[in-house]
């Protein structure tokens, strides 16, 4: 596991760095050096698998906004989810995709490099309302995809 950021609570960072593994990288493929997680694992469900990882990504930038991800960051971290979650969503080349691209980790670094720089400066609570809007947009949006994705392959059925 990676160390806390400088001036960071050890258990609260021991809790994102643990949380963003197990979503991105906690097993390996073995005989190679292809690691992933349960993004990738759960993501092989269509679409309701990429809706429950989308969920997790989105808890775990909440929480790295409250522990003191600043506006600008927490934006970085909800386009690397949004990305990982539209391109995830596309059957075969969204599982591959999850394998190399590991939103969450990339999050996990974002903020320990934030808090190397010094940029640190506690609580973004305006910022965490705001996240969670587009959170809760995007979850809309992938679910409206998925409905009619749905539509669409029943009425190609219907034609067959």
């Amino acid at each position: 596991m990676n160390k806390a950021p400088i001036g960071a609570t050890p258990k609260e960072f021991k809790f994102l760095d643990a949380m963003s593994d197990l979503l991105d990288s906690r097993f390996r493929i073995p005989g190679t050096h292809i690691r992933f997680g349960l993004d990738s694992l759960v993501g092989l469900v269509p679409y309701a698998g990429d809706l429950v990882t989308f969920a997790f990504s989105g808890v775990l930038v909440l929480a790295m906004v409250r522990n003191g991800a600043s506006g600008i960051l927490a934006v970085k971290m909800l386009g690397n989810v949004l990305l990982d979650t539209l391109v995830g969503s596309v059957p075969i080349l969204g599982d591959l995709f999850d394998l190399s691209f590991k939103a969450n980790r990339r999050n996990y670094k974002l903020l320990q490099e934030h808090y190397q720089e010094g940029k640190h400066g506690g609580s973004a609570w305006p910022v965490v309302l705001a996240v969670l809007f587009m959170l809760l947009l995007t979850g809309a949006l992938v679910i409206f995809i998925v409905v009619k994705s749905f539509g669409w392959m029943l009425h190609f059925i219907g034609q067959h």
